[in-house]
């Protein structure tokens, strides 16, 4: 039986990425050195879900920056306040676009769907002069193989690239970011080929916006879009990956109709109705990669609770054609759980970080062909049980109150216009009140104050003192401002 892997961690276990990129910022490093700690946690990646026995392991989820950013990289659709020229995108331009940069502001960051990753919104147009700018899905891919590990590579999918973006600015909200299509789709099949010739058999693309609430006109373009692509992608083997939410019946009947595809991704933590569409109709002959382990929390997976559900899902699809895999990429949950050392051991059996769900995923395939590890999983059972027990989670107290809840004690007692009527009494607010959205930028006299409090160089006094005047600036400049929310920055965060 095999596994996979949607997505993993970029920052490296002891947030190797992170210091390296804030060095290079800093001109402390060089662009070398930087790509040399990148370089050393892919291999350490590949080779990690390689030892545990991933067969489906993902290339091209590592990233400088974000996921989103490197797909508008790929199709060079730099906006052009950034002085781009043409040419492969440099280190420069990539980081201008993400931070800004002395004369131009950074593009927008937004939420990806209701995770607390943010990723860079694509500014397009009809002017948008589209080119392949970035061959970095086909280098990783190169770059694992020579290490003698053979990846599926991951794009972000067009549509969903596309749906995340939004006009440039001086372009009419109302044009339609779709109409972009048949430009994008030239440079896709450039990087698909390419993966060819380097080697790949299976491509991996995400379209996560498959289970938003799409009208017929968004769904038709997943199925135009993946019947041009069709040809390009013969010979290859093809998974769409969803994931974060059920698909609508029409959403799910599009992806099981979309040419050239060999697989679905389906998360089926968050997804959960998403097994009564598989159930009703599954394609004969594909492959479903069931997203069974969670990758968006920090808990251990129910593995008998798990192994149930591929079990079900065997006898449908076939045992073949099931692939055991994560509900969504694992980025966003911590690494490793082995540098929590400071956990004691009831709370850590309850724990699994990205490191230990590798393990979950490659756990439940080797059960589901016979292998079943049966010291693992009991060890799971006692930890599922200790975790439901334990009064360190179980409040019987709270657990009755819970249980009386009756559907009015959801409802407030007073209707919306009269909380309005007393909010404005007690605010006095305008028709258009102005806040922020609470933090404030961290200066580098309050991180030196966090740094010298954490180290025991400043008394508790001197550091409330500290943030006390920090927040009394914050509040003195919304008032200069006129603001008419306050916050007060979140300097102690």
């Amino acid at each position: 039986m095999a596994s996979h892997i949607v997505g993993y961690p970029r920052m490296g276990p002891k947030r190797e990425l992170k210091f390296a990129l804030e060095s290079f910022w800093d001109k402390k490093s060089s662009a070398e050195d930087l790509q040399k700690v990148a370089a050393g946690l892919r291999s350490s990646i590949w080779k990690q879900m390689a030892d545990a026995g991933i067969k489906y392991i993902p290339s091209n989820t590592f990233s400088y920056y974000d996921q989103v950013l490197d797909t508008t990289a790929m199709l060079g659709a730099v906006p052009p306040r950034y002085g781009w020229n043409g040419g492969e995108i440099g280190f420069d331009t990539y980081f201008s676009m993400a931070r800004g940069n002395a004369s131009v502001p950074a593009m927008e960051m937004t939420k990806w769907f209701d995770t607390n990753y943010h990723f860079i919104v694509p500014e397009l147009g009809p002017d948008v002069r589209f080119s392949y700018a970035s061959h970095k899905a086909v280098d990783e891919y190169k770059e694992a193989k020579a290490l003698g590990v053979n990846t599926v590579p991951v794009l972000v999918g067009p549509v969903s690239y596309l749906l995340l973006s939004k006009p440039a600015k001086g372009v009419e909200k109302t044009f339609s970011l779709l109409s972009l299509l048949p430009k994008i789709l030239p440079i896709y099949k450039e990087v698909i080929s390419e993966l060819k010739a380097a080697g790949a058999s299976w491509i991996q693309f995400d379209e996560p916006t498959l289970v938003l609430d799409l009208d017929a006109h968004q769904l038709q373009a997943f199925t135009a879009a993946y019947a041009d692509l069709e040809s390009t992608l013969s010979g290859l083997n093809v998974l769409i990956e969803t994931y974060f939410a059920d698909l609508t019946s029409g959403a799910y009947k599009t992806l099981i109709e979309l040419k050239g595809v060999t697989a679905y991704g389906l998360d089926l933590v968050r997804g959960t109705k998403t097994i009564d569409l598989i159930k009703t109709n599954f394609p004969k002959g594909k492959f479903l990669f069931a997203g069974v382990v969670d990758g968006r929390n920090i808990w251990a997976n129910d593995l008998a609770s798990s192994l149930g559900t591929l079990q079900a899902l065997e006898a449908i699809v076939g045992k073949d054609n099931l692939v055991v895999s994560t509900s969504c990429s694992l980025l966003h949950t911590a690494v490793d759980l082995v540098n929590e050392t400071k956990l004691d051991d009831e709370i850590k059996s309850w724990l699994a970080f990205a490191a230990q769900k590798v393990v979950e995923v490659n756990a439940l395939a080797k059960a589901l062909a016979g292998q079943k590890d049966e010291a693992f999983f009991a060890s799971n059972a006692t930890a599922q049980a200790s975790r439901k027990s334990s009064p360190r989670v179980t409040n019987e107290a709270v657990q009755k109150a819970a249980a009386a809840l009756k559907g009015s004690d959801h409802r407030r007692a007073t209707n919306v216009s009269a909380r309005l009527d007393a909010q404005q009494k007690k605010l006095n607010l305008p028709i258009l009140p102005t806040t922020t959205i609470g933090s404030f930028p961290q200066t580098l006299e309050l991180r030196r104050v966090r740094r010298e409090f954490k180290a025991n160089k400043i008394s508790e006094d001197n550091y409330v003192k500290a943030i006390k005047e920090e927040i009394k600036k914050v509040v003195d400049l919304q008032e200069e401002l006129d603001i008419d929310v306050l916050v007060h920055g979140e300097p102690e965060l």
